[in-house]
Order: C-alpha cells, then sequence, then structure tokens
C-alpha cells in the first residue's frame, strides 16, 4: 500500500484536495477570499517554472529549437485542434454560461507548469513542452480573443502591455533564472544531485493553485445564486474530458506517423493537450461579468482538475515504459 502511495502521492493529493477545496469555499467564504490573494497564481507559477528550469539541461532546449516539430505539432494541436472542437460541441451545452466557459477553457493557452511536470514524470523531453508554453502564452493575447470572438460574438481584450508583463514574470523571468544559475558549476551540480526532490516541490506548487482554484469554485457555488443542474454538469465536464482526450491522441497518432521519437512524444501529448488555469480563470471573469455568465470558469476548473488527474495516470504509465526501455537498453549498451 506505502508502495502505492508513493507512486501515486499526487493523484491521491488531487482526489482530497478538489473536493477539500470546494467545501472550504462553501464554507469558510472570506476565509478563502484571503487564501487566494495569498496563493497569488502568477507568483505560484513561476515558483514551479523556476524549478522546472534549474533542472533542465540546457542542451535540450537547443536540440528541440534545431528539430522543431514537437514543438510545431502541440502548439497547432493546442490552440487549433482543441478550439475548433470546443466550436462544434458548444452547442450541446445546456447552458449558456457552460457554451461560454467551454470556449473559454478550450482557447486558453498550454499550462505553465504542468505539462512540464508530467513531462519530465513520464521520462520525456520537457524542454519541448515548456517551449510550447513560451509560445502558445506568447501569442495568447492574439489567439485566444479569436476564438472566444468565433464561438460567442463577445470581445474580449486581454490587453497586449498586460499580457506581456504577466508572461514576462511568469514565464520568461523565472525560467531565464534557472538556466543563468545553471552556469555555475556547483549549482548546476546541485540541481542534478536533487533533480527529483525540486521536482516535487514543483508538484506541491501545481496542488497549491488547485486547492485555490477549487476553494474559488466553492465559494462561487455558495454565493453565485442558481446553481445549474446536474445533467448540464456532467455534459460540460464529460465534453472537458473529451477535448482533452482526443487532442492528446491525435497528437500522439501524428507524432508517431511522422517520426517524432519516443523521448519526445510524452511532451507533445501533454503539451498539446493541457490547458492553464490562470488566465482561464482570468478570461472566464472578464467574460461573466461582460455577458451575465457567472457560471462560466466553472468548465476551466473541470478541465484543469480533469487533465491533472487524467495525466498523472498517464504520466505513471509513461514513466514507467520508459524505465523499461531504459533497463533493456542498458545491458545491450553494456554487452556492445
Amino acid at each position: 500500500m506505502s508502495r502505492i502511495l508513493r507512486r501515486h502521492w499526487f493523484l491521491a493529493a488531487l482526489l482530497i484536495l478538489i473536493p477539500a477545496g470546494l467545501v472550504l469555499g462553501l464554507e469558510f467564504g472570506q476565509q478563502v477570499t484571503r487564501f487566494g490573494k495569498l496563493a497569488n497564481p502568477r507568483w505560484i507559477t513561476a515558483a514551479a517554472l523556476f524549478l522546472m528550469s534549474f533542472t533542465l539541461d540546457s542542451s535540450q532546449l537547443r536540440r528541440s529549437l534545431v528539430s522543431p516539430g514537437p514543438v510545431v505539432l502541440a502548439t497547432a494541436v493546442n490552440f487549433g485542434l482543441i478550439p475548433l472542437l470546443a466550436l462544434l460541441i458548444a452547442p450541446l451545452q445546456l447552458t449558456r454560461d457552460f457554451q461560454y466557459g467551454l470556449l473559454i477553457a478550450a482557447s486558453a493557452p498550454c499550462t505553465m507548469a504542468a505539462a512540464s511536470v508530467w513531462t519530465r514524470q513520464a521520462g520525456g523531453n520537457d524542454a519541448v513542452s515548456l517551449l510550447v508554453t513560451l509560445i502558445t502564452n506568447s501569442v495568447c493575447v492574439v489567439v485566444t480573443p479569436f476564438w472566444i470572438r468565433m464561438g460567442t460574438g463577445t470581445d474580449v481584450e486581454l490587453g497586449f502591455d498586460q499580457m506581456s508583463s504577466r508572461l514576462l514574470m511568469a514565464v520568461l523571468v523565472p525560467g531565464l533564472i534557472g538556466q543563468l544559475l545553471r552556469l555555475s558549476k556547483p549549482m548546476r551540480e546541485f540541481a542534478v544531485a536533487h533533480k527529483l526532490r525540486i521536482s516535487v516541490v514543483a508538484m506541491a506548487c501545481i496542488l497549491v493553485l488547485v486547492l485555490a482554484s477549487a476553494s474559488e469554485c466553492g465559494l462561487q457555488l455558495g454565493t453565485g445564486g442558481a446553481v445549474p443542474d446536474l445533467q448540464a454538469i456532467a455534459v460540460v465536464w464529460i465534453s472537458c474530458i473529451a477535448l482533452h482526450l482526443i487532442a492528446m491522441r491525435v497528437a500522439l497518432l501524428i507524432a508517431k506517423a511522422i517520426g517524432i521519437s519516443d523521448f519526445d512524444r510524452p511532451a507533445v501529448a501533454f503539451a498539446s493537450s493541457q490547458k492553464t488555469l490562470p488566465i482561464g480563470v482570468m478570461l472566464s471573469r472578464e467574460l461573466a461579468l461582460a455577458a451575465s455568465v457567472p457560471f462560466a470558469v466553472f468548465p476551466m476548473l473541470m478541465f484543469h482538475a480533469s487533465q491533472l488527474i487524467i495525466d498523472t495516470a498517464i504520466a505513471s504509465r509513461m514513466g514507467r515504459k520508459a524505465e523499461s526501455r531504459e533497463s533493456c537498453q542498458q545491458p545491450a549498451n553494456h554487452a556492445r
């Protein structure tokens, strides 16, 4: 039992923190507001990305730039296929709030930290997922409003200056600092020696974001008026899961067909199908005010929670396969 918990501790934590956050939001609204201010998504995301960058071999970044196929594929699926599929299934939603919310979730950029965390857990090239994060978050000021406008007819202005500042502080600066620290030999050796522990701390940062988001969701349930019925919730949640899994499957099939390596495929899988929570929540709040859809944030939270739970299991399975491949290759290399 302890071995299973050690391997799947993150999944167990998610299953505890998500309902716990909902209860906290319902019962302790004022305290949740204070916690939300302390658990600033930008700073927590920046901390997670700094830790990932600090333990990332810069040679992987160079190789990913020289051979950009995996990055291009993941970006195209994340910002092209998912929003297009969402446009097709949005009319199936039973409430206007969920129609808008599903489109927001689908058109948000790639998650800022989780894709790299899961890629590393799966034994893949987290440099690819980091580059996809940088690209999608850079161009989301143009692409995301386009898809939302296509689906809802509502203009949502992200604000280029505000978004550029957010990107700079939450993604580019922490990544750059992490790589600059690796120029020091003692720091680089420290990062290599403690890579697993540092990755665990990065995953803990994701858990803090999940708890804060679930608490906010519970707060909205307590103050948002008429709650959508269970049928509407079930339809939109199934839609979120379907978008995520279809994107991942399509990306993996294309990756295999065009000869992308086993090392790059986990990054393609996660970076093509995951969506970032902070920007999605921000857009949901703005659209809730502009179009009177107070529950538009729910699909984003559903998408994020589902991808974390599903991808934890997928990353664990991929990681076991990667370990198996390495163990098979080592005796062969030794024999030669």
